[in-house]
């Protein structure tokens, strides 16, 4: 059965249990679960229904939802890891509940995949000295299934949430075909308080979700999730093009086809290569796939990809060069390489173990926080002797340059970190090439007419939403929350921020760019000063 097949079949089935197909939500989850980097389940996007915050458009939903993790990127490459993946799932929002979810699970494994009751296992919560045994699912399960293919399971395994303190929660079914998990059926029935007791919930729910890729590996009878039809093509375009062969090179095969894809993904949701949250998971991966391949560069077309393969090749090749000199990697030596040549520990590390070279992580952590410490004591001892009133006159202007280099260069700018010191500022945005000099000059030349001006510098307390309107600006806006503090250029720019600031752009001197260069793949970066 071919994966569409597998797809179609899924929804097709629940949508004649009188389900409403739903599209997946982004990869990115800012708008529905800010708290989180990446979509890692199907049932994110309801999380306000089955809180109560919101009220469910539809009873009962089917999706299929693009996720990804990272937690096992280091297992990536074995038979079965992925970092992306798409997960199956059905849900009830206070309409249907266990009886009912278990015997579709079992209809759609028999009857619609073919797949035998002999090779069903199913696991339900054992029950413990706050909450009793699901008797309720086990009974569901007898009617299926010998009683020797219904086991029993801790409240590790079989008890789902909450997610924090408090919220809802429910004993949890594992189902399992050849030994392998298949599917993970959450019954919400509980709120568990902060004084940690349990009350039933008004309204029940029920979250299910199947490993697609998984399912297909099953149904496709492959011993490894990569020689599946999903995989495929991905696998034979990377032994023609690096001229690698299955199964010789199974294990960088792996790496390259599961990394190659969770990065395009990643790419398409606008993420791009960085030091910190998303853009640092990118970088990884794409810094992955080089360290393993470095061959693949000149297949990349993607420019996001290109520009960060291409800058962290030559880091790779200072940093091999010094790594292949000795003999014994210790935590001095790599945490030597990282502050010398920008070479990440995993990545030593990785490179290590294909030497055969051990490396001990937490002499390297020690090694870290050596580096911290020290660098904590000079930063304190620097942040005695800076102008502050140079710092606010720097901080201004800078909210005045993201603001000319929205109009000039389009609105596709977005900050992307800033650094200011007393002597001068540095400014990120979100821009995928070069600045032209003809542009260099608009930009600064704008700035300069807003600064003659004398516009003046006006800071209000407001809330987030009034702010929105106002048009103001902020890096990661959506996170704010209560009231915000905004700084306002006249009617040029508006930002939020803590300052400090000037009260009138007549107290700055001449702006003027003195470098701009690529701080990382789709990202610039300008320094200036103020004369």
């Amino acid at each position: 059965m071919k994966s569409d097949e597998i797809r179609k079949k899924f929804i097709a089935f629940f949508k004649s249990k009188g389900h409403k197909e739903m599209s997946p939500s982004s990869l990115i989850p800012d708008t529905i679960d800010p708290s989180v980097l990446f979509t890692t389940a199907g049932m994110q996007q309801f999380k306000g229904w089955f809180s109560g915050e919101e009220k469910p458009k539809y009873p009962r939903v089917v999706t299929i939802q693009p996720c990804l993790r990272t937690s096992d990127i280091d297992e990536v490459g074995d038979k079965t890891h992925l970092t992306f993946f798409e997960m199956l799932g059905h849900f009830s929002f206070g309409d249907y509940f266990k009886k009912e979810t278990i015997d579709w699970t079992f209809e759609l494994l028999t009857k619609i995949y073919g797949i035998s009751r002999e090779r069903i296992l199913a696991v339900v919560f054992e029950g413990d000295e706050t909450v009793p045994f699901d008797s309720e699912s086990f009974e569901a399960w007898q009617k299926l299934l010998p009683e020797s293919q219904i086991n029993k399971g801790s409240r590790a395994d079989n008890f789902w949430g909450p997610a924090g303190t408090e919220g809802p929660c429910g004993a949890a079914n594992e189902v399992y075909v050849d030994g392998v998990e298949i599917a993970t059926l959450v019954f919400m029935e509980f709120y568990l308080t902060p004084d940690k007791k349990l009350t039933p919930l008004p309204k029940k729910g029920v979250d299910v979700g199947w490993g697609f890729e998984r399912l297909v590996r099953l149904l496709q009878k492959k011993d490894d999730v990569f020689e599946t039809d999903i995989f495929e093509p991905l696998i034979v375009g990377l032994e023609k093009k690096l001229s690698l062969s299955w199964p010789k090179d199974k294990k960088k095969l792996r790496i390259l086809a599961d990394h190659s894809r969770s990065s395009q993904r990643l790419i398409n949701e606008g993420v791009v290569p960085s030091n910190k949250g998303r853009g640092y998971v990118l970088r990884r991966l794409l810094r992955r796939i080089l360290l393993y391949s470095p061959g693949i560069i000149s297949e990349i077309k993607d420019k996001t990809a290109l520009a960060e393969l291409e800058k962290f090749q030559k880091t790779i090749e200072r940093g091999k060069k010094g790594i292949e000199k000795l003999n014994k990697l210790d935590a001095k030596a790599v945490f030597d390489f990282y502050q010398t040549y920008g070479f990440p520990f995993e990545l030593s590390k990785e490179y290590a173990a294909i030497k055969g070279i051990k490396i001990d992580e937490a002499d390297f952590e020690k090694e870290f926080e050596k580096h911290k410490e020290i660098s904590r004591q000079g930063k304190t001892k620097k942040f005695t002797k800076i102008n502050k009133e140079k710092i606010a006159e720097l901080h201004t202007a800078t909210h005045i340059l993201h603001e000319t280099l929205r109009r000039v260069l389009g609105k596709h700018v977005e900050q992307r970190g800033q650094d200011i010191n007393s002597e001068r500022l540095r400014f990120d945005f979100a821009h995928p090439e070069k600045l032209t000099p003809e542009q260099l000059k608009e930009i600064e030349d704008k700035v300069n007419q807003i600064i003659s001006q004398k516009l003046p510098v006006i800071c209000e307390e407001t809330s987030v939403e009034e702010a929105k309107k106002q048009g103001a600006r902020a890096l990661f806006l959506d996170k704010y929350q209560g009231k915000v503090t905004m700084y306002s250029v006249g009617d040029y720019s508006r930002e939020l921020c803590k300052g400090p600031h000037v009260k009138n752009t007549s107290e700055l001197g001449h702006f003027k760019i003195i470098k701009e260069e690529a701080s990382s793949a789709g990202v610039r970066r300008i320094k200036a000063i103020l004369g």
